[in-house]
């Protein structure tokens, strides 16, 4: 595969009063073409108000910074207006109605990753909004607007003449239905406050978000993760063995990270750091080393339930080779067998940095 797979920054491609949307674009990160993975972030200001509505793929959500309120309709179901904070990750399925609002001083960013294979375009995510200057009331004529919803069409010219905002407006002193805690059961799930699926002491720790834990997860077709490396530490080299590609945003920190494709080349050697996006193809092998303040990343993977190989530590795949296979397929003596065999005896997954 001869692809660039470097890492890159969201660009600005909208913006309103109460905020800014950005997106990776498959011109620059072809990876998300090739992958059919979309990728994008909202920033709301204070009284930043995200319209209503609907996106032509299933994402993940996860807010990367500050509260907010989200409020979400599924299909044929009442409206759930869901409290969101920081780590909080959702599961937004196909024909889901959402919009987002921060009433806070400090700003409000949600992340969005997911399958684009049945979106109108590969590798992006297409926005729908309801109402706006950009919302369907002002695509369909006066008639159709007024028959559709039974109204007079002085009405209608009312409705189409107050929306001035495109997309992200600011609200001012406008009511909005308040939160509710009981909203968030099987909508949201806290990734920084969720029992640990991996605790590895001086290496890190993983949550997986799954059909188990957030059911709508099967909806979306994707499973996640949120992945914190101590400082010096180690990810073990591995691979996702079920042929889903797996897609990263740095969340905090710096690293370093290398990729290894087909033939044993490697195809990828680079430094991740906060705001980067990168897309691991189908059956390479990633591992990545954090730089002594750590590393956070949060990434879906292309299926709702991801199965990893690891190559290294003590569920390493070369356990379950016998020594004389490994023997041969080195071309070393039992001496030198033994000796890779016997390291990485109780470490998995994460390997605190040496001594």
């Amino acid at each position: 595969m001869d692809i660039d797979l470097s890492p890159k920054l969201a660009k600005k491609v909208g913006e309103g009063d109460g905020g800014s949307y950005f997106a990776w674009c498959p011109s620059e990160l072809p990876m998300l073409r090739e992958g059919n993975i979309g990728a994008a972030k909202l920033a709301l200001e204070k009284n930043g108000f995200a319209l209503p509505n609907y996106c032509d793929s299933a994402r993940v959500a996860y807010i990367l910074q500050g509260s907010g309120t989200v409020g979400i309709v599924l299909p044929e179901k009442e409206e759930k207006v869901v409290p969101v904070k920081k780590g909080d990750a959702l599961a937004l399925p196909f024909g889901v109605i959402t919009w987002w609002h921060n009433k806070e001083d400090a700003e409000f960013v949600v992340l969005f990753l997911g399958d684009t294979k049945t979106a109108h375009k590969r590798g992006e995510f297409t926005i729908f909004y309801l109402t706006g200057t950009n919302g369907i009331f002002t695509g369909f004529s006066t008639e159709f607007v007024s028959r559709a919803w039974d109204l007079e069409e002085s009405v209608v010219k009312t409705l189409v003449g107050k929306q001035t905002g495109k997309g992200i407006v600011k609200l001012a002193g406008s009511n909005m239905p308040e939160p509710k805690q009981e909203h968030r059961d099987g909508m949201a799930l806290n990734c920084e406050e969720a029992p640990l699926d991996v605790d590895i002491k001086g290496g890190g720790r993983v949550v997986l978000l799954n059909t188990k834990n957030l059911p709508l997860v099967g909806e979306v077709g994707c499973g996640a993760d949120l992945v914190r490396l101590d400082g010096g530490a180690m990810c073990s080299p591995g691979f996702s063995c079920d042929s889903a590609l797996q897609v990263t945003y740095i969340v905090r920190g710096s690293g370093r990270a290398q990729v290894v494709g087909v033939d044993g080349k490697r195809v990828l050697e680079t430094t991740v750091k906060a705001g980067n996006l990168f897309i691991v193809p189908r059956f390479f092998i990633v591992s990545k080393i954090a730089d002594p303040e750590g590393l956070e990343w949060f990434s879906i993977i292309t299926t709702p339930n991801p199965i990893f190989t690891h190559m290294a530590g003590s569920i390493g795949c070369w356990k379950g080779l016998s020594p004389m296979v490994l023997e041969s397929a080195f071309n070393v003596d039992s001496e030198t067998e033994h000796l890779f065999r016997s390291k990485r005896t109780s470490d998995a997954i994460f390997f605190p940095p040496p001594n």
